[in-house]
Parts: C-alpha cells; structure tokens; sequence
C-alpha cells in the first residue's frame, strides 16, 4: 500500500506544488462551461448541457485533490495555504459580480425582486447559495429565470465540499489510512446517499454536497490512481488504451448530453454519464488522439482559461434581460453571449491575473475576505429592508409598481410536471 509519511514537520508557508500542466483540461474545461452557457442562452437547443456542471465537478474534484496529494508527498500541506489559494482564484471575478448584479438591480428591479436579490447576494458571500436555493425551489421552474445568482448553487457545493476535503485527506493520512480507499469509500456513501434521497426530494438531491460530493470524490478517486496505482491508468500503458479510454469517455458524455434534460430525475444515478465521461477523458492523458487534436486546441485552451468568469457572467446577464421583459431572439442572445466572452477575458487579464499571483504574505486573501463580509452585509440590509423600499431612496414608482405583485418564490416541490420551463 502506498503511504505518505507525516513523519515531518509541515513548512510554517510552503508552496503546494502543482501537477504537470495539461492543456486538454483546460479544453475540457471549455467543453463544460460552453455547454452551460449554450444551455441557458437556448434551453430548447440544448437541453442537456446543464450537466456541464458535473464535468466541472470532476475536474475540479482531480485537480486539487493532486494539489492536496502531492502537498502531503513532499510534507508542504498546509491548509492557510490552500485556503489563500482559493480564495485569491474564487473571489477576486466574484466580488465583481456580485457588486455589478447588486448595482443592477438598484436601478432594474421592483422591491421585492431586489429583496430576493440581497438575500442570494448573502448566500452568494457565504457560499450557501445552493441551500437558499433548495429552500426556495427548483432550478428548472419558471421563477429560476428570475435570479440573476442562481448559477451559484454549483460554487457552494465545491467551496462547502473544500472547507471539509483537505481536512478529510490530512487526517487520513496522519492516520495512515490508505487514502484511495477512503476516497472511494465515501464517494460511494455519497452516491448511495444521492440515490436513496433522489426516490423523495430531487431538489434536496441536487443542491446538498452529500448527494453532490461523489461527483467531485470521482475526480479525487483519479488523483488518487495516479499517484498511487499509476500502472492502472491507460495515460500508463500503449496508445491504444489511451485512445479506447478517451473513446469511452466521449461516448459516455455525449450520451449524457443527448439523454439527460429537464425531464429527467435528475440527478439520480444520471450523473454517472458526464462524470465517468470526464474522469475517463482526464485518465486518458494529454497524447490520446482526441485531447491531443481537440481538447488541446488552442482556442479550446483559450475558452477554459476563461471559464470561471465566463460561467460568473453569463447568467445574470441573461436573467436581468428576462426581469425587463425584453424579448430575446437567437441574434440578439448570441450578442450577449459575445457581451459575456469578453468580459469574461477582461476579468481574466485585468482582475484574476494580478490578484491571483504572488504569495508571500497573505495580505490579499484577507482584504478579499473584508470586501466579501461588506458586500454580504450590504445584500443582508438590502433583504431587511424589503429591497429599500419605502425609504425615498430608490425610483417611487418602482415602489407604487410592486404594490401590486407578489414576487416571493413559488412553494411547491422541484421537478413537478406541472412546473417545466417546456409548458411555455
């Protein structure tokens, strides 16, 4: 069994070394994030890409897990250090959007539109967006389209799966637990836990990181392979298996994009199509033929080192279009879509790169951590105060106009028939 040793002291500030830079990742990346973003631009076009979201969660789950792994290798782990990380990789583009959506809708929305909107903006600083949003309703129902931060269910699931994963991983192997076998140990609880909850409340089974975690612990599971049973991997063998093992893999999720829409109960086991897809793409290594020629094209290499911002940005923009009621068509969605690739670049080059690098002092994470806890504070006065309403401050005759509609979330359980976006 392959152990890491605790046997020596953990540097007070190490740097957490990173694996070997894979473009097809990256390109993967691409393919996730576009089929998210294709889905919610022309949801009758493509009605599987939701679950571009789970191929996230796979590579996430594999690319820090290896960060972790080889942290603990070379006796460098050190949880302020990962946690700095994080936060100077999440939280610089987020801020932004945060503020930008909090700004907007001073000046777009009616009051208890705005209500909602500062008590997601809270879930949105706290990383609880995914609980609030099980607590309202259904991603797919009618009123989702009205949340300008519904998109960030899928952040707290991977950020509230961080807070405890490191620690998980550090304790078993201070414990010298074989740390394959807890992984796969609690990937499977999770998806027996997602498969007996997904039988009485689907929209529990979607947002919570119980039912959610093993999608992330599949990609750990492979972290895991390759640093301890590499002779396992196809990447290890003859090219052929790592053509057979990237064939698969795109079979697998090609089938996940055709078979899977807002009609399935979902999640379920239906997950296990994008997931085991993108674990066996990632396994296959950068120089089977597919990663080679299509995942590590350039432009596919371009569109996942702006995926974060991209998924950030794209949802508002068209959510805040559907809360004016303007009418959309195929051109005028493709513009925005453009609209969201260019700020996404922009917040790359002129927001992540400079806050994100560099750590000598954890100075920035704390003064990120400050703006977040004053823009969550703002978004918690917005909800108290009924969206400001009554106070002068804000345009009177929103406040007359509201009057006479009640905005509040629709109770009722998630997936019901009578309650699809495909009724319209």
């Amino acid at each position: 069994m392959n152990h890491l040793s605790p046997s020596s002291a953990i540097p007070s500030h190490p740097v957490i070394p990173h694996p070997n830079y894979r473009p097809d990742i990256d390109g993967l990346r691409a393919l996730a994030v576009l089929s998210v973003v294709a889905f919610h631009a022309y949801p009758h076009w493509f009605k599987g890409g939701f679950i571009g979201v789970d191929i996230f969660f796979v590579i996430s789950g594999f690319l820090i897990t290896a960060i972790l792994l080889a942290g603990l290798e070379k006796h460098q782990f050190n949880l302020m250090d990962f946690y700095d990380r994080r936060i100077r990789r999440i939280f610089p583009v987020l801020l932004v959007v945060l503020a930008c959506c909090h700004i907007a809708g001073w000046f777009l929305l009616l009051s208890n539109e705005y209500k909602q909107l500062g008590k997601h903006i809270v879930g949105g600083t706290l990383f609880l967006s995914n609980i609030m949003l099980w607590r309202e309703s259904g991603y797919f129902e009618e009123a989702a389209e009205n949340k300008p931060l519904l998109h960030l269910w899928s952040l707290g699931i991977e950020e509230q799966f961080y807070i405890a994963w490191p620690i998980i991983l550090y304790l078993g192997w201070r414990l010298r637990l074989n740390l394959l076998r807890l992984t796969l140990g609690l990937a499977v609880a999770s998806f027996a836990f997602n498969l007996f909850i997904s039988q009485y409340d689907l929209s529990m089974a979607f947002y919570t990181p119980l039912t959610r975690a093993w999608e992330l612990l599949i990609g750990a599971i492979l972290a895991c392979l390759t640093q301890f049973k590499p002779q396992w991997l196809p990447s290890n063998r003859a090219t052929a298996w790592q053509n057979l093992a990237s064939i698969a893999g795109i079979i697998l999720t090609g089938l996940g994009f055709l078979l899977i829409n807002r009609q399935t109960s979902f999640p379920g086991p239906w997950p296990l199509l994008p997931t085991l897809g993108a674990a066996l793409l990632i396994a296959a290594g950068s120089q089977s033929w597919f990663n080679r020629v299509v995942l590590s094209h350039r432009l596919m290499v371009w569109f996942g080192l702006i995926s974060f911002p991209l998924y950030l940005w794209h949802w508002p923009i068209l959510a805040f279009i559907h809360l004016l009621g303007e009418e959309s068509s195929t051109l005028k969605t493709l513009q925005l879509m453009v609209l969201c690739v260019l700020l996404a670049w922009a917040s790359v080059q002129l927001i992540e790169k400079p806050l994100r690098h560099g750590h000598d002092t954890y100075t920035k994470s704390w003064v990120l951590l400050g703006l977040m806890l004053l823009l969550g504070l703002a978004g918690y006065a917005c909800y108290q105060q009924k969206g400001w309403d009554g106070y002068g401050y804000r345009e009177p005759g929103k406040r007359n106009f509201a009057a006479y509609f009640e905005n509040d979330a629709p109770q009722w359980q998630y997936f019901t028939a009578t309650n699809m976006l495909d009724r319209k």
